[in-house]
């Protein structure tokens, strides 16, 4: 019998070492799919206009790497005037939408009004709406109040997210309620309350919203290209395509690679420095109990 049973045992930690092995092989091809295309920009990159074209197969490697394209990105085309524009419409549509978002989520949350079921049901129901309606409805809202080319026209329509609030509602209603009952009893305003005790315990998924926002704005192509047709106003995701038609030309393929790297550095950045925050943040916010 203890024979019998050690080999039991046996075979199943050789099974178990087999299914984790295939497990750490298919991680590991994934994670190669998932980064060639990155490695393959960033080579690309390093290698000069010549030497790009006059490879008839593609090489996985360059024995001569140049920085002159990343030179060449910030020369040809202003890609430091987009990245200031990015700026500031990243960080005035962040704080603009936390202003907004906070009040909102507390009041569903919290507060105690007629009808509040019904007006959250309605607000989660526009999450439905296509965003092909709302860019078409934006943009006709825009371009009759003459905000076209301008930075109000580019933030006002991105102030607000049914999502963000939704998600931050929820992570207020795991506050307990004897918080708030025992700040009452102390005669605490709700904005007090508010500032003093919701957001300090929730700081983990605003810092999470607050992310996800800036990457949104980062990445933002659609809106900032309808809206804006001075590139005084581009946004770096719009400048790839003044890059692509009015800077390096169609063919030179290694310049073009060099600004789509210092764009997207940032972002990855940001996302490998905070990606457990935003893992958290969005587990916190779903979950209740």
């Amino acid at each position: 019998m203890n024979l019998d049973f050690k080999r039991v045992e046996r075979n199943a930690a050789v099974r178990k070492r087999v299914f984790t092995g295939l497990d750490y092989c298919f991680l590991v091809l994934w994670a190669i799919l998932v980064l060639f295309p990155f490695y393959w920009m960033v080579l690309s990159s390093l290698k000069s206009y010549s030497a790009y074209n006059s490879e008839y197969i593609p090489q996985f490697f360059t024995l001569n790497p140049t920085l002159s394209n990343y030179v060449d990105a910030f020369t040809a085309v202003p890609l430091a005037r987009y990245f200031l524009n990015t700026i500031i419409y990243t960080v005035v549509t962040t704080g603009l939408m936390m202003v907004v978002i906070i009040p909102a989520a507390f009041a569903f949350a919290r507060l105690e009004f007629k009808g509040k079921q019904l007006a959250f049901t309605i607000f989660l129901s526009l999450m439905m709406i296509p965003n092909e309606l709302v860019i078409i409805t934006n943009f006709v809202t825009i371009t009759n109040l003459h905000l076209r080319n301008t930075f109000t026209g580019l933030i006002l329509p991105s102030v607000t997210s049914v999502f963000y609030i939704y998600l931050l509602k929820e992570n207020f209603e795991q506050i307990p309620d004897e918080l708030y009952k025992a700040a009452r009893v102390d005669g605490t305003t709700d904005f007090e309350y508010l500032t003093r005790v919701m957001i300090p315990i929730s700081k983990p998924t605003l810092v999470t919203i607050v992310i996800l926002k800036v990457i949104e704005c980062w990445n933002s192509y659609v809106w900032p290209r309808l809206i804006t047709d001075n590139p005084n106003y581009f946004l770096v995701s719009n400048g790839i395509q003044e890059i692509r038609e009015n800077g390096f030309g169609r063919e030179n393929i290694p310049a073009m690679m060099a600004a789509v790297v210092v764009i997207s550095v940032p972002l990855i950045i940001l996302f490998l420095v905070f990606h457990k925050k935003i893992m958290a943040g969005v587990s916190r916010g779903g979950l209740k109990g």
